[in-house]
């Protein structure tokens, strides 16, 4: 078996011998956006899986980039322990979410995944490889790697945070009908003692908010992996109780409630498909395979609708969340929606192409369905309206859906000044691409 050396020899080899831009051959992305694939020559980082090390009494794991969460989640907790952060979808890797942006319910206590990094070695566009750390002589590019999207390089390894577990996790629920009473008790939740905080919105005078805890025994564990769907459960229940691979993976069963546009809420479907189906790896090939047969689109212009794909997660600082939520229902219209606050953990540590307010509570509101409309509309108008709020609310945008900014808003927004040099230190031939041309205009 290869060691990590032999991989990455290989893999620097592959990338000073290529003689036009790089892409990766991989088997899974959570990207949400289709892009132009031809012209460039793509290295095979399928290898690098591997969990190197876990280190609970200091609280670390070392992992290769291309390691899916719920592999490394499944080594982490064999020594009680989990990643400080864990994204949602058992096929994300870490070597993505630091390249893009990585959230979950414990990131009002630890902040976005790649506020967890200790360091990560990169593969630079230059073809050497490089550590990079708070401290060092390339703390430039830890600093400046998340929200780069593999345009400044790739990360071959990640040293990143853990934190301890216990065997279970109680969950309480708080029900709202006034979108600003939910907002000031969420951001006194993040003053708490709680171990993970988030919540839905299923309409304005529906919201709820979820508290967890870790505990060491539970008087009853549910089961959201195969018949009973978990959002559904927050408006059933008061308290409920997981095992603690349960819980990290509740929303992977349905991709949240995305499920429902696959039928697989349908309770004969969802036994058809069975439990190894019912999971975001499966509905991610079906959602790839219409997006390039065009089924959906087809449909709706048989039935005289104009559709849009309106899949995002935007982060706004949580004093403007209502006025945020209110403009969202009137204008888009998409429900539920998933809440989830966020804080910088470190207030000395600026990542440069996603700054995150110093001492300031952002609410991450994640969206993902089609609008449909009986009136045409400009391509991406529902989008772009979107962006344009967000920022006038002084939030921020993830970038791993479609993206809508004129070019010099872009880089306004998202640090062009700090990209440009680092892209002149680690890719200074232009390997890896543009970030604005790679995340906006697709190529």
């Amino acid at each position: 078996m290869q060691t990590f050396s032999d991989r990455k020899a290989a893999l620097v080899d592959a990338l000073k011998a290529a003689d036009k831009p790089i892409g990766l051959s991989k088997d899974t992305s959570n990207l949400f956006r289709d892009r132009e694939s031809g012209g460039k020559r793509h290295l095979d980082v399928r290898d690098f899986n591997h969990v190197l090390e876990v280190n609970p009494d200091q609280g670390w794991v070392d992992v290769e980039g291309m390691t899916p969460y719920d592999e490394l989640t499944e080594q982490t907790l064999k020594h009680n322990v989990m990643p400080a952060v864990v994204p949602q979808l058992k096929s994300i890797t870490i070597g993505g979410a630091v390249a893009g942006v990585g959230i979950e319910a414990s990131s009002f206590k630890y902040g976005l995944v790649h506020d967890t990094m200790l360091e990560i070695e990169v593969l630079t566009g230059n073809g050497e490889v490089v550590i990079a750390r708070p401290d060092n002589a390339h703390s430039d590019l830890f600093f400046g790697f998340p929200n780069s999207y593999g345009t400044l390089g790739y990360a071959l390894r990640v040293k990143a945070r853990t934190a301890p577990i216990k065997p279970f996790v109680e969950l309480s629920y708080s029900k709202f009908t006034d979108p600003f009473k939910c907002f000031a008790a969420l951001r006194e939740l993040c003053e708490s003692d709680a171990d993970f905080v988030d919540g839905v919105v299923f309409d304005r005078d529906r919201i709820v908010l979820t508290t967890g805890r870790f505990t060491d025994q539970a008087p009853w564990v549910s089961d959201y992996t195969y018949k009973d769907i978990f959002y559904r459960s927050l408006l059933e229940r008061d308290v409920d109780y997981l095992s603690v691979a349960d819980f990290i993976w509740r929303w992977d069963t349905d991709w949240f409630w995305c499920s429902k546009n696959l039928g697989a809420q349908n309770p004969i479907v969802r036994r058809l498909l069975g439990p190894a189906r019912l999971n975001s790896r499966f509905y991610t090939k079906v959602m790839r395979w219409n997006s390039r047969m065009g089924l959906m689109r087809g449909f709706d212009r048989l039935s005289g609708k104009h559709r849009e794909s309106v899949i995002q997660d935007v982060d706004v600082p949580i004093e403007h969340a209502s006025e945020f939520l209110e403009f969202f229902i009137k204008e888009i219209g998409i429900l539920p929606v998933w809440l989830c606050p966020i804080r910088a953990c470190d207030p000395l540590a600026r990542f440069d192409l996603y700054p995150v307010p110093e001492n300031k509570v952002l609410v991450n509101f994640g969206f993902w369905d089609v609008v449909r409309r009986s009136h045409g509309f400009e391509t991406g108008f529902h989008n772009r309206l979107i962006e344009k709020q967000v920022a006038a609310l002084g939030g921020i945008k993830s970038l791993y859906s479609d993206s809508y900014f004129p070019e010099q808003e872009f880089w306004r927004t998202y640090n062009g000044d700090a990209w440009r040099r680092l892209k002149a230190r680690y890719d200074p031939n232009g390997m890896l691409g543009d970030l604005y041309r790679k995340t906006v205009l697709r190529h």
